[in-house]
């Protein structure tokens, strides 16, 4: 679970604080650069298993080819000025681990702070391209972590994920010496390992290649990052059908969504009974969306060797995935994420009522609330560990969302050396919520009045005491 960004210098995000809880949902106008905020986390989570050009390639508006510019992800990234960016993130990790020889171990805190420093330099001279250098990695016990975990959370909760340290709480460190050198010393039960690094030549972060149960703490801050995702349902791919020797999960985009709801129905919990999930996920998508859904199921061609979704409608209509319409799509998708106790982990999702009928819109919010983590209970198979990072410019959503979980986004002007006045984004918590700090913006119900109201030109009301 995230549950603190500080961002510098990533694209419009000069300098950007942000606390998340359970479910966070960001609302602003289009253009400001909302994604921009879903691209950093994204961005530390390939930093946690890619090389740096990779990770920076992989970014949304960086090309993933021959001439892609690690300076499009800086901050004024191409004027002539030193280019750095920071990002560090405070977050809870699993309990216990899994390296890729299958040993487990559990790491000796599970309340982080990992952060990162890269810079830019030009590789082939003035007229060359250039290529990332990483500055500085830490990775560190977060101090008091009952104290800093800001949102409400029960004693069962935190009993079961919370554990630290009683000695050094530093992980992973970065000691300059001289004008060259980087040094960075991992320390893990009580052993500190020294490895001397060039700036200019690190090609990946340590974190990054992490990959035994030596390090146990770096491990499972390193499995983390790996869970932050962004979900982006795209139809064709909520609409194809799986082959046999494919993956069982759900790929951020919608693949896998029929192999997906087989496994879950045939899962151990299930044994014997997969049409208990079926008419589980058909009842709840048939009171999200209205449509009269009598029967779900997944069935195998032995010829084609795949996985096909079916929907009955109570007419005895039977539909495959292909023949859905895209809300309903998006609707059964979340509903088998709902179901699936092994996806876990963060995931941003922009603008969710997309492709939804406005009458759906308070099921769509209802239902992306119900996919994170309870935090008043124990987490486990049936409250799975989920955090949820929305972004909207709807009114509607924002009308129906909690105002503690509400996070306004702004341009607003802010001082930068060499370039006077200029605007990068702000994100301001609602005044009285658990996010509001002394002496830091925050925003009420008058700067969110366009979100509130009808707009000056509507024609249609409702006539009074025809809602009554």
């Amino acid at each position: 679970m995230l549950t603190r960004l500080e961002v510098q210098g990533f694209k419009n995000l000069l300098d950007v604080t942000i606390d998340f809880g359970p479910f966070t949902c960001i609302a602003g106008a289009n253009g400001m650069g909302k994604s921009n905020i879903f691209d950093a986390i994204e961005f530390l989570s390939y930093l946690a298993t890619d090389s740096l050009t990779r990770a920076a390639q992989k970014v949304r508006g960086t090309s993933d080819a021959v001439g892609s510019d690690p300076r499009d992800l800086f901050w004024d990234g191409y004027r002539q000025n030193e280019h750095r960016i920071r990002i560090a993130a405070e977050m809870i990790v699993p309990n216990e681990v899994e390296d890729e020889l299958g040993e487990r171990a559990r790491p000796e805190a599970t309340f982080l702070r990992y952060e990162v420093t890269l810079g830019y330099g030009p590789t082939r001279g003035e007229h060359g391209g250039g290529r990332l250098h990483l500055l500085r990695e830490d990775l560190r016990q977060v101090e008091d972590p009952k104290t800093r975990l800001r949102f409400a959370a029960g004693d069962p909760f935190l009993d079961s994920l919370i554990l630290s340290s009683g000695r050094d709480p530093v992980y992973l460190s970065t000691d300059r010496r001289g004008a060259q050198a980087a040094f960075i010393n991992s320390h893990e039960g009580g052993h500190t390992v020294e490895k001397s690094r060039s700036p200019g030549r690190a090609a990946r972060t340590v974190l990054s290649t992490t990959i035994t149960a030596e390090n146990p703490t770096i491990l499972a801050a390193r499995h983390e990052m790996q869970r932050w995702r962004r979900l982006a349902l795209e139809p064709s791919a909520l609409r194809s059908p799986d082959d046999e020797t494919g993956p069982e999960r759900m790929s951020p985009r919608g693949r896998h969504l029929p192999s997906t709801l087989y496994r879950v129905a045939h899962a151990p919990d299930w044994s014997g009974d997969p049409e208990r999930v079926y008419a589980r996920v058909a009842g709840r998508l048939s009171d999200l969306t209205g449509l009269a859904v009598e029967a779900l199921d997944v069935e195998f061609d032995d010829v084609r060797q795949t996985f096909t979704l079916f929907l009955q409608e109570r007419g005895g209509l039977r539909l495959p995935a292909r023949a859905l319409s895209e809300g309903t799509l998006r609707f059964l998708a979340l509903c088998v994420l709902l179901e699936d106790s092994e996806f876990n982990g963060l995931v941003c999702m922009e603008e969710p009522e997309n492709g939804i009928h406005p009458a759906n819109l308070p099921a769509m919010v209802q239902l992306v609330r119900d996919l994170v983590v309870d935090p008043t209970e124990s987490p486990g198979t049936a409250n799975p560990f989920r955090q949820v990072i929305i972004n909207t410019h709807s009114p509607g959503v924002v009308q129906l969302c909690d105002p503690s979980d509400l996070l306004l986004a702004q341009l607003r002007p802010r001082s930068s050396a060499g370039r006077g006045i200029v605007r990068s984004l702000a994100v301001l918590p609602y005044r009285s919520s658990w996010r509001a700090q002394p002496g830091q913006p925050t925003f009420s119900e008058a700067d969110v009045v366009a979100y509130l109201t009808n707009p000056p030109a509507t024609q249609l009301h409702i006539p009074p005491g025809l809602s009554a």
